[in-house]
């Protein structure tokens, strides 16, 4: 896959320099050629730690199922550290002649599904989704899980903060991807919460991530991505979220309000995919926004028809989030290194998770759907990056 992704990306700049040395001008082609390769480099500095966080680190939630990915940690600050709120994907452990997923019953209690194996109406082409009988499960069952640190590269989880689980029919396959806001003294946790149902935003809100008071689904199918602005404008809560289109419309990021942070309305779409382009499939939300003096800046996931997830980002206007000022043309980070490109599935940077101090933005994020890692951005250099 490494392999791969490398030599597409090759034949790609050897075009381009092949046409740009057609023209007369050999020193303006080698500019041009030269433009060119940079743009395509991203502006993350990796932790040199990366990957902070596997698999193996931690101890499955009980007997009898097996973690398989770490994937997009929400970060929040809390007693002084860098805390993570990250999914953790298990699944049961596989037996020949069979296939077993773990589903959440009504009560909140694991239990074990086994499926045929060669079944002829089983399809399991994609390692994140079974298909039987017309009906569509995920391989993984997923919860939150609390780690914290001192120094923001070594975590650990720390005793008296138990993991979330789903609760009720509608979060039965589980919960996952949470963002965190603090806004008024109160932890906002919004995530993705999947059932045979549908998916769709739940969310639920603390104040000392002992005791949670559940709000149950906010945003019904099918929708994700949801971040909630960590400041209210014009006396309203803000929030973005994406809902999905199957036929008409698309995976675009939308603009929602709320007088209270619970119920939403007067949505607008505001940020769409780009044909042709790093983001032309599916865009989402990434964390909150950051408030700088430019406007709120979004950090966002992008990903296209190879399903190469990368990060942009686009800035909004800051009495009117309605309005977009800005966007990336080019990522500001890509799949680049090997625990990036190759994993549970590869080729994807996903973020949902940051901690700003001053001009320097940490990102955590999921690597290849298995794995946690960190990066920091100069938030200057973001926005020197936007085209208006």
């Amino acid at each position: 896959m490494i392999k791969r992704s490398l030599q597409t990306a090759l034949d790609y700049l050897w075009q381009r320099y092949k046409n740009l040395i057609s023209s007369n001008n050999l020193i303006d082609s080698v500019w041009r050629f030269q433009t060119l390769y940079y743009s395509m480099k991203d502006i993350a500095q990796r932790f040199p730690e990366n990957p902070l966080i596997s698999p193996i680190d931690l101890k499955a939630s009980e007997e009898g199922l097996q973690i398989i990915c770490l994937l997009n940690p929400g970060v929040f600050t809390f007693e002084g550290k860098t805390w993570l709120i990250v999914r953790v994907a298990e699944n049961a452990v596989q037996k020949e002649g069979s296939i077993f997923f773990p589903v959440l019953n009504e009560l909140g209690k694991t239990e074990i599904v086994e499926l045929p194996s060669e079944h002829p109406e089983l399809i399991t082409t994609d390692p994140r989704v079974i298909r039987y009988m017309g009906l569509d499960y995920l391989t993984t069952l997923s919860h939150l899980r609390l780690l914290c640190s001192d120094d923001g590269i070594h975590f650990y989880e720390p005793e008296g903060y138990p993991p979330l689980f789903g609760k009720g029919n509608l979060q039965a396959f589980g919960i996952e991807d949470c963002r965190v806001t603090f806004l008024e003294n109160k932890y906002y946790l919004t995530f993705t919460a999947v059932s045979g149902n549908g998916v769709g935003v739940g969310m639920r809100t603390t104040t000392d991530w002992n005791t949670f008071e559940n709000h149950g689904m906010i945003i019904p199918p099918h929708n994700k991505d949801c971040a909630i602005f960590e400041e209210k404008i014009n006396g309203l809560y803000y929030c973005l979220h994406r809902p999905s289109s199957v036929d008409i419309g698309g995976n675009y990021i939308w603009l929602a309000e709320s007088p209270d942070g619970l119920h939403w309305g007067n949505h607008k779409c505001i940020v769409k995919t780009r044909k042709d382009n790093w983001d032309s499939q599916r865009v989402g939300a990434g964390a909150a926004p950051i408030k700088t003096d430019k406007g709120w800046l979004e950090i966002y996931h992008g990903a296209n028809k190879e399903h190469q997830y990368c990060l942009g980002a686009f800035l909004l206007d800051l009495n009117d989030p309605s309005k977009v000022i800005a966007r990336t043309d080019a990522p500001i980070m890509k799949p680049t290194e090997p625990y990036e490109l190759s994993g549970f599935f590869g080729n994807v940077v996903f973020t949902n998770g940051h901690v700003v101090d001053g001009d320097t933005v940490t990102i955590y994020y999921g690597a290849s759907d298995e794995f946690v890692c960190g990066a920091k951005f100069s938030i200057k250099e973001i926005l020197a990056a936007l085209e208006v």
